[in-house]
């Protein structure tokens, strides 16, 4: 996707109008695992009577007035904090499906045991019991759950740590909730995406609409280059042990049902590390394409040390008339 020169945000939804008409100021915190998208915005409320009620939800789409725009999904505010001299409202606002009320209890901690089942149906108990429609990538939706304990923690952060282990990533988005493989190119919504490249033109300097900047973290670098995962051998009565990679090795400290499971966890944890092992942090021209769990390909414009495909972790989206439409990306590095 061409990125443009006049950058468009526009909301839909409740109060629409209002946000459209007086809005100076804006972000989108786009996240992985559990911590919740987020909006924050800053109004212009002088000569309005009283503090406008916002309820209901925000819709939200950024993009270019020559490229179009990018659904980015919908919020509920949480916070409104009037400012006097001069008259503003600063609002904060959460992924539609986390607002306080939280009926459904999808942050309420739970103890359960699940198994024998597959990662695609215990992914789909749990998220449908919350309303939301589930999208499962197929390499992931068969893998064997032969037991698992959820204990003391709350559906989200028990999905999060489930994906975790088998090296995939989850995200709602809306009324859909998603698992999908880590470091695929998959949209919230479900639908393929391309990967987002990046690259530095030659006069990358301060001041300039395409300015690139860039820091490189390389001391959390692992030091492991294999895992061992132990399984309990019931007919032999004994505790065996699954190594994938070479030595040295990180031991997990959880014990699976049989030699699949444990091969399954072990071969995700050592992706997980090799994908994990370079921090990236990027501030760029806004690109309402780059979202958490997305794709980023830096191209032969970059560094040698830091070309390559990255997983997008987090990233911020501004709107502001200093600065203009910028994106701030957090990514870790991906094995080929």
């Amino acid at each position: 996707m061409a990125q443009g020169f006049t950058p468009i945000v526009e909301f839909y939804g409740a109060n629409a109008a209002l946000l459209n008409q007086r809005l100076m100021h804006w972000s989108h915190t786009d996240a992985a695992g559990i911590e919740t998208d987020r909006l924050e915005l800053t109004l212009n409320i002088e000569g309005l009577e009283g503090l406008p009620s916002l309820s209901g939800k925000i819709g939200l789409r950024v993009g270019y007035q020559e490229t179009g725009l990018v659904e980015k999904g919908e919020f509920v505010v949480t916070q409104r904090t009037p400012v006097l001299f001069p008259m503003r409202l600063m609002i904060v606002a959460t992924a539609a499906p986390f607002s306080e009320v939280d009926k459904s209890g999808y942050r309420q901690r739970r103890s359960a045991s699940h198994g024998p089942t597959t990662l695609g149906a215990l992914f789909r108990q749990l998220v449908s019991r919350h309303g939301f429609s589930p999208r499962v990538a197929p390499a992931l939706d068969g893998i064997a759950i032969a037991h698992i304990d959820q204990s003391n923690e709350s559906d989200m952060a028990f999905i999060t740590r489930l994906a975790k282990r088998y090296n995939a990533v989850t995200k709602p988005f809306n009324e859909l909730y998603v698992l999908a493989e880590a470091g695929q190119a998959k949209s919230l919504s479900g639908q393929l995406l391309p990967p987002v490249k990046l690259s530095v033109t030659e006069d990358n300097r301060p001041g300039e609409h395409a300015f690139i900047t860039a820091k490189l973290d390389e001391k959390s670098r692992s030091k492991y280059m294999g895992s061992r995962v132990s399984w309990w051998d019931a007919a032999a009565g004994k505790q065996r042990v699954v190594q994938v990679g070479i030595a040295p090795f990180k031991t997990l400290r959880q014990r699976c049902q049989n030699e699949a499971e444990a091969r399954a966890v072990a071969e995700g944890e050592l992706r997980r590390v090799g994908r994990e092992g370079l921090k990236l942090q990027i501030d760029c021209p806004g690109n309402p394409l780059l979202a958490a769990e997305g794709l980023l390909v830096l191209d032969e414009t970059w560094p040698s040390y830091m070309q390559g495909r990255w997983s997008i972790t987090k990233v911020t989206h501004v709107g502001d008339p200093a600065t203009g439409y910028r994106s701030s990306i957090m990514a870790a590095g991906l094995a080929s």
